[in-house]
């Protein structure tokens, strides 16, 4: 069993260029190449053709038990009255937790403007996921991505889980601390690179991610991910299965870990171990 918690369905090279039903397309058949059985599709802060808003995308996936959504939330666009709309999805399932996008705009997630976002989020027991690190914009502006910054919403809402996305980085040693001190904290490993890693950047990310499971960050803190299409979802299963780390944890990593944080029904998959993980890469 494997869960891709960060994926999107975005048209990152023309946004004006509707993407929707050949990403979901090209999503499947990558999900199906590397067995991936359950993907959690992040909608984005902003809507146009090549970004589809969260109705598009709950209505294109419609009662998958393989597909589901996280509703992308703007800051600058953000008013109470658009949480009625994801209260409905919510209520049937459809929608399994929000989305943050600072330094992509600018804004700190313990803006008082975001109040009833996260008291909804309390009330649905979902997590909000929260963009941290660089931004696959260079217009972003970085001190807002901080993952220090989660932190204080972790505090202020302690009912609310919080996912810090792509390990913070270049900042892990600030994520592995804020996800060490909160108890309501974890973090994705999503978006670490561009497309594949390259073996001197995955024997990189490994000792660093090592470095985080030894020193504060317990392994049922941590989420499989991989920011599809931007990185590769072969690529990322690599970087898994070379992991020095017990199965036990790879298993708590790659999927019971997001499915107890998103509510995923998954059954008895005591039979999937890394040998399956193994046998798909050779």
């Amino acid at each position: 069993m494997i869960i891709d918690c960060h994926v999107h369905v975005n048209n990152y090279h023309d946004e004006e260029v509707e993407s929707l039903n050949g990403s979901l397309e090209e999503l499947q058949l990558a999900m199906r190449r590397n067995r991936i059985d359950v993907a959690l599709i992040l909608t984005s802060y902003k809507v146009s053709a090549g970004r589809p808003p969260i109705r598009d995308v709950v209505k294109a996936i419609h009662g998958s038990k393989k597909l589901y959504a996280v509703a992308g939330i703007s800051w600058i666009n953000f008013k109470p009255s658009q949480l009625d709309e994801l209260r409905e999805y919510l209520q049937d399932g459809s929608v399994r937790g929000f989305k943050l996008y600072p330094g992509y705009e600018p804004f700190y997630p313990a803006d008082e403007k975001l109040r009833p976002m996260y008291e909804m989020a309390e009330e649905f027991a979902i997590p909000v996921m929260v963009h941290t690190g660089d931004t696959y914009d260079p217009r972003g502006k970085l001190k807002f991505a901080h993952p220090l910054n989660v932190d204080e919403v972790a505090v202020d809402y302690p009912k609310v889980n919080f996912v810090i996305c792509h390990l913070g980085n270049p900042w892990l040693t600030d994520t592995m601390e804020v996800v060490y001190k909160n108890e309501n904290v974890y973090a994705d490993v999503s978006g670490l690179v561009l497309g594949n890693f390259s073996d001197r950047f995955e024997s990189f990310m490994h000792r660093r991610l090592q470095e985080i499971c030894m020193f504060g960050v317990e392994p049922e803190k941590l989420l499989f991910g991989t920011d599809w299409p931007i990185s590769t979802m072969e690529s990322y299963l690599r970087f898994m299965e070379d992991m020095k780390m017990p199965e036990r944890d790879k298993k708590k990593i790659l999927y019971q870990n997001s499915a107890q944080l998103f509510k995923i029904p998954v059954g008895d998959q005591s039979h999937a171990t890394l040998n399956g993980l193994k046998n798909l890469l050779r």
